[in-house]
C-alpha cells in the first residue's frame, strides 16, 4: 500500500512561485490607495523640512496646491466615465463577451486579458481600464479556475506598460499643441508633433516589445490548479453586465427612447471636430495630430458613447453606472495636487524640492547616461505624483533644457518620460481604482502580480530608452509663428 502523504506534489515553475510569494506578501502588507496618498504627503513634507523649509511654508505649499488641479481632476473623471460608457455599450460589450469565449485554460485566460489590456490602452487608458475589467469578469465566468488576482493585475497592465506610448499620451499631446505648451517652456522645447514622439518607429517598436513582455510574464506567473485564488474565493460571482433599458411608460419620455436627438447631436459634434481639425492647417491628418488633447479625446469618446448606446436614456444609464468608478479619482486627486504643490511651490516662493531635483539632474547627467537617468527619475517621481500630464509640466523645463545642452533628441525625451512614467503605476494603486470597483477587490489583491511585471519591465525599459536614443539625431527647438 502506497503512503500517499509521502508523495510529493510537482514543484511549480519559479515564475509562478515568485508571483505567489509577492502576491501573498502584498495581500498582508500593502496599503489601500488612499493610505498610499497620505504616506506620500508625509514623505514629501519631511523632505521639504530636510531641505530647509519650515513647517509653516510646507503647509502653505500643501494648501495652495490642494485645489490647483481641479480641471485636470474633472478631465480624468470624464475619461473614466466615457471609457466606461463606450466599453459597456451593446456593440462593444458583445465584442467583450466574444473575446471571453476564446481562452480555455486559466493561464491562457490571464495572458489573453493582458494582451487586450495593453493593446486597448494605446487607444485610451480610460477605455482600457473598463474594457479590461469587463473582460476579466466575463473570462472568469467562463474559466472559473482562473486566478482572480492574476487576471485583475493583467487587466491593469495597459496603465503600467504602454498607455503613454499611445494616442492618449498626456505629455505627447501637450507638446504637439502650441497653445497647450506653457509659455516658459515653449522656447526650450518648441512644438513637437506626434510624428516626433509617439509615431517614431523607435516608440512603436518599444510598445510592441513591452506588450509582448507583459503577455509573457502574465502567462508564466499565473497559477492554476489548487494554488489559484478564484473569484469565488473572494466572494465574487461576476454576472453579465445589465444593459437593458426599461420600456417607455409615458408619452413625455419618447425623446429619451428615440435615436433622433442622438443622431442630431452626433452630427453637430462631428461637424465641430472636422472644423477644429481643418483649422489647424496641413490637412485633416495633420490637424488631428495638432488638435488632439484631453478635452478633444473626451469629446470624441462622448460622441462615440452616444452613438453606440443610440438612445439618450441608455447613454444616461451607462453614465450613472460609471460614476462610482470615479470616486477614488475625485477624492484622492486633490491630495496628490497637495503633493504637487509641496514639490513645486509657487512662482514667488519655489519649493526647494523641485530646485534640488533639477540641480541634481543637471550635475549628474551626461549624453550617454541621460536616457537611463531620466527613466529612473521619472519613475521615482511618479510614485508621488501619479499623473502623466501634470508631472510632465513639472519635469519638462529642466529635462528638455538638459537635453538641449547634451544634444539629445527632444522628441525621444518625451518618449523616455512616457515609457518610464507608466512603471510606477504598477505599484501605485491610484489609477487602479476604477478597475477595483468593477472587480470588487482591493489594491493589495492585485499589486503582487503587478510588482512582478515591474521587476521585468524596468530593465527592459532602461535598455530600450538607452539604445534608441543613440539612433536619433538632435534637432534644435522649432517655435512656429
Amino acid at each position: 500500500m502506497v503512503d500517499t502523504s509521502a508523495v510529493k506534489r510537482p514543484r511549480e515553475p519559479a515564475a509562478i512561485r515568485l508571483g505567489l510569494a509577492i502576491s501573498d506578501w502584498t495581500e498582508r502588507w500593502f496599503p489601500d490607495a488612499f493610505v498610499f496618498a497620505l504616506v506620500g504627503i508625509v514623505v514629501v513634507f519631511v523632505t521639504g523640512l530636510l531641505l530647509g523649509r519650515g513647517p509653516a511654508q510646507m503647509t502653505r505649499y500643501f494648501g495652495g496646491g490642494f485645489w490647483s488641479l481641479i480641471p485636470f481632476t474633472m478631465q480624468m473623471a470624464l475619461i473614466v466615465i466615457f471609457g466606461y460608457v463606450v466599453a459597456s455599450s451593446p456593440p462593444v460589450y458583445r465584442l467583450v463577451q466574444w473575446l471571453a469565449t476564446i481562452p480555455k485554460t486559466p493561464r491562457t485566460a490571464v495572458a489573453w486579458i493582458a494582451l487586450f489590456a495593453t493593446v486597448s490602452s494605446l487607444l485610451s487608458w480610460g477605455f482600457s481600464l473598463v474594457f479590461s475589467g469587463l473582460l476579466v469578469r466575463e473570462v472568469v465566468r467562463r474559466v472559473p479556475q482562473t486566478d482572480y488576482r492574476a487576471a485583475g493585475a493583467a487587466g491593469y497592465l495597459g496603465l503600467g506598460s504602454v498607455w503613454a506610448l499611445g494616442l492618449s499620451s498626456s505629455a505627447a499631446l501637450l507638446m504637439a499643441t502650441k497653445g497647450s505648451i506653457p509659455a516658459s517652456l515653449l522656447p526650450i522645447s518648441g512644438v513637437l508633433p506626434l510624428s516626433r514622439t509617439i509615431f517614431l518607429w523607435q516608440s512603436i517598436v518599444t510598445a510592441i516589445v513591452l506588450i509582448a513582455v507583459s503577455v509573457l510574464v502574465a502567462y508564466l506567473t499565473a497559477p492554476d490548479g489548487q494554488r489559484a485564488r478564484t473569484a469565488e474565493s473572494y466572494g465574487m460571482r461576476p454576472e453579465p453586465l445589465e444593459i437593458r433599458t426599461p420600456a417607455r411608460q409615458h408619452p413625455g419620455e419618447w425623446l429619451e427612447h428615440s435615436p433622433l436627438l442622438t443622431i442630431l447631436i452626433v452630427i453637430v459634434g462631428v461637424a465641430y471636430l472636422v472644423q477644429l481639425f481643418a483649422s489647424k492647417g496641413g490637412g485633416i491628418a495633420a490637424g488631428i495630430a495638432q488638435a488632439l488633447d484631453l478635452n478633444t479625446y473626451n469629446f470624441i469618446f462622448m460622441l462615440a458613447g452616444l452613438l453606440l448606446h443610440w438612445r439618450p436614456r441608455r447613454f444616461l444609464e451607462a453614465v450613472t453606472r460609471s460614476v462610482p468608478a470615479t470616486a477614488g479619482v475625485l477624492i484622492q486627486f486633490p491630495f496628490y495636487a497637495g503633493i504637487f504643490g509641496m514639490i513645486t511651490g509657487t512662482a514667488s516662493d519655489p519649493s526647494p524640492i523641485s530646485q534640488w531635483l533639477a540641480g541634481l539632474f543637471v550635475r549628474v547627467a551626461d549624453a550617454n547616461g541621460y536616457p537611463i537617468l531620466v527613466s529612473i527619475y521619472s519613475a521615482v517621481l511618479g510614485l508621488f505624483v501619479p499623473s502623466g500630464g501634470s508631472k510632465w509640466v513639472i519635469e519638462a523645463p529642466y529635462l528638455l533644457q538638459a537635453a538641449n545642452t547634451l544634444n539629445v533628441n527632444l522628441g525621444w525625451v518625451v518618449q523616455i518620460y512616457n515609457a518610464a512614467e507608466a512603471l510606477p503605476n504598477l505599484i501605485n494603486p491610484f489609477w487602479m481604482l476604477p478597475l477595483l470597483g468593477l472587480l470588487g477587490v482591493r489594491a493589495r489583491d492585485l499589486v503582487g502580480y503587478a510588482a512582478v511585471q515591474l521587476l521585468v519591465h524596468l530593465p527592459v525599459v532602461l535598455f530600450l530608452m538607452w539604445l534608441f536614443a543613440r539612433t536619433l539625431p538632435y534637432v534644435a527647438p522649432a517655435v512656429p509663428p
